[in-house]
């Protein structure tokens, strides 16, 4: 995206020193990601950097403001509603496709909303990796608060841990040793000093709940909470003594129900230049001619599954439950990052914290995807290199 810097990098570039990086990052933790990490990070120019803190602002203007959870409630499934909401979020994550505007320009496009956390300590992990083997200009950085590695850690920690100490906390995962995002949580249980545990290791007993600390039953006061419901409905074979919906005496490091109050649900509820238009399919009285400049998406999804990039009326007919799919105008990602073959596309991560003591949202980190096919994802980039998960470095 900084035609000078992308040479020098791709010039620089070497699969030897790639693979040395990785092998130190798996070695840091005892453990590998089992993702792609993409061949390199992305330079982002100051001007796009601005249009990316325009667009956020924008949209945490509607995610944040009184009364919006209560407007949002309808998101939130019966039977998957957890007692004990707070009033705010305490993760937020917002994904922009990085596109074209009519004069050629470089312009960020909303494509979800998250309020569930995202890789927020191994991001840090990766901005080491890349900084040990590769050459990062001065003037970019991939924080936005100013922090350095060890305050950005604590941050984390005292946001995650709240007023407990960290035999009280758990991290909280659906067969977390089997996850494909598992890196983090390895990251994230050694910086912490918590357990991470699957659900089935939580014991509910007279509204309070209990896990095997290394032969001691201990009582946990709080959840890092990494379960989504589509993964926990998935795995029947698992033996639960606790499904999240309970009463139960805890507190939460991000309550499950923000999953869904800030998600695909809230994208109709804005109105910005960096959100394409976006519709309930329920509400809709008649459907676009234009269709084929439409993406239909189900609200309650996760990692891009049941998106149909090419929706026809048949299939918005076809819908047993409307109300729960949104048709929204499809994001054309540019392909904007020179690779050794062909350019790849871009996806970023805004990543933001919301601690109790902080008066608004904190923008703290990024993570960036990389992408050669026709959605970002594994099995739309089968047999590509330079795809896959990696860091934005903004200049400053």
């Amino acid at each position: 995206m900084i035609p000078a810097l992308r040479r020098q990098y791709n010039q620089a570039f070497t699969n030897e020193a790639y693979r040395a990086m990785l092998d130190w990052m798996g070695g840091q933790y005892g453990h590998l990601p089992k993702f792609n990490v993409a061949e390199t990070p992305v330079f982002f120019p100051r001007d796009f950097r601005d249009k990316v803190f325009a667009a956020c602002e924008d949209v945490l203007s509607v995610i944040t403001a009184p009364g919006y959870a209560e407007r949002a409630a309808a998101a939130i499934p019966e039977v998957e509603n957890v007692p004990g909401q707070d009033e705010r979020p305490l993760f937020m994550q917002l994904d922009f496709g990085v596109c074209r505007a009519e004069d050629g320009s470089l312009i960020p496009q909303l494509v979800e909303a998250q309020g569930f956390p995202s890789l927020y300590h191994f991001q840090v992990l990766l901005d080491r990796s890349w900084r040990r083997f590769f050459p990062i200009p001065e003037g970019f950085s991939a924080r936005f608060d100013g922090s350095t590695q060890e305050e950005y850690l604590d941050l984390l920690k005292r946001t995650i841990l709240g007023d407990f100490a960290p035999e009280q906390v758990v991290i909280l995962e659906v067969d977390p040793r089997n996850q494909t995002t598992r890196i983090d949580l390895v990251v994230a249980a050694a910086e912490l000093g918590v357990a991470e545990l699957c659900i089935s290791d939580l014991e509910l007993q007279d509204g309070k709940l209990y896990y095997d600390n290394k032969g001691a039953r201990t009582q946990v006061q709080r959840i890092y909470n990494r379960v989504i419901f589509d993964d926990l409905k998935a795995r029947p074979d698992l033996v639960r003594r606790f499904n999240m919906v309970e009463e139960a005496e805890v507190e939460w490091a991000g309550h499950p129900n923000w999953f869904f109050l800030i998600s695909k649900y809230s994208l109709p509820f804005m109105d910005s230049p960096y959100v394409p238009e976006t519709y309930f399919v329920s509400e809709l009285d008649h459907y676009p001619k234009n269709l084929d400049q439409y993406v239909l998406k189900p609200l309650y999804s996760f990692a891009g599954m049941g998106v149909n990039l090419h929706p026809t009326v048949a299939d918005l007919r076809a819908l047993d439950r409307p109300e729960h799919f949104i048709l929204q105008k499809k994001v054309t990602y540019a392909p904007v990052v020179e690779t050794l073959d062909e350019p790849a596309r871009v996806e970023l991560r805004m990543m933001y914290l919301w601690p109790k003591e902080a008066p608004k949202p904190i923008l703290v980190n990024n993570l960036v995807r990389l992408s050669k096919g026709e959605m970002i994802g594994v099995r739309y980039n089968a047999g590509k290199t330079w795809v896959g998960g990696t860091l934005g470095y903004f200049e400053e």
